[in-house]
């Protein structure tokens, strides 16, 4: 009877391991299904990522060659360029710009920012959902006469800067020939930085190109890294 208790009870057991390991199978496949669902989660998350960053690619393609078309004609006499990288339209003749020292505009610069900023925002206004900020950027060189010290020249440029920009924003925002909706656009979308000496333009040989470096520019700033960190957060 023993025996035959015995072999009852090892039965039993080997029922109730049985049931475990259909229990920890069940578990398994359960955590199998939850790692498939979150890596097509994931899958779907990168996918929206890659969408926005071609739309990106295209939309500054599209801007770039939006701006390069309407002002083509003018750089050469403007002394300005775009930078396709950046979105940068700069004007690089400091001559034409403000005197040394001084953040006035010059009565040429002002000329051309009374042809430049209406059009400039005619071009963008097509756009306007994809941009973040017009930010309009002073640059300077590094100097600040001969017996000024490197890191105070460098404060004295960056409110320099400001001051230019500043001056740069004010002039266009009350041109007479904008419309008062380009204007509220302009008060909600453009900043004046001024950036000192902190992106200075260099030669070939790496010294820096002191002519160059004074320089102000509108620089579109898409709004792609915003959706980009929207999609990253609801991961």
């Amino acid at each position: 009877m023993n025996s035959i208790f015995g072999t009852s009870r090892n039965i039993e057991d080997g029922e109730h391991w049985l049931t475990v390991s259909d229990l920890m199978a069940g578990l398994m496949m359960v955590f199998l299904f939850i790692a498939i669902a979150f890596m097509r989660h994931v899958s779907i998350e990168r996918d929206k990522i890659k969408d926005v960053a071609v739309a990106y690619q295209q939309n500054q393609v599209a801007i770039y060659d939006a701006l390069n078309q309407e002002f083509e004609k003018d750089l050469s006499r403007w002394v300005a360029s775009i930078d396709k990288e950046t979105l940068s339209f700069q004007f690089d003749s400091p001559d034409v710009l403000f005197d040394t020292g001084e953040s006035t505009l010059k009565a040429e610069f002002k000329e051309i920012l009374e042809t430049f900023i209406p059009r400039y925002l005619k071009v963008l206004d097509e756009y306007r959902d994809s941009i973040d900020e017009v930010r309009i950027e002073g640059h300077t060189s590094s100097e600040w006469g001969n017996d000024t010290h490197p890191n105070d020249a460098y404060f004295f440029n960056m409110t320099l800067s400001q001051n230019r920009t500043r001056s740069v924003l004010n002039y266009a925002y009350f041109l007479s020939n904008l419309s008062d909706e380009q204007r509220a656009w302009v008060k909600s979308s453009f900043a004046a930085v001024g950036l000192a000496s902190s992106r200075l333009k260099l030669n070939q040989d790496g010294s820096e190109n002191k002519e160059k470096s004074r320089r102000v520019s509108f620089r579109v700033i898409t709004n792609a890294d915003i959706q980009i960190r929207k999609i990253v957060e609801g991961l």
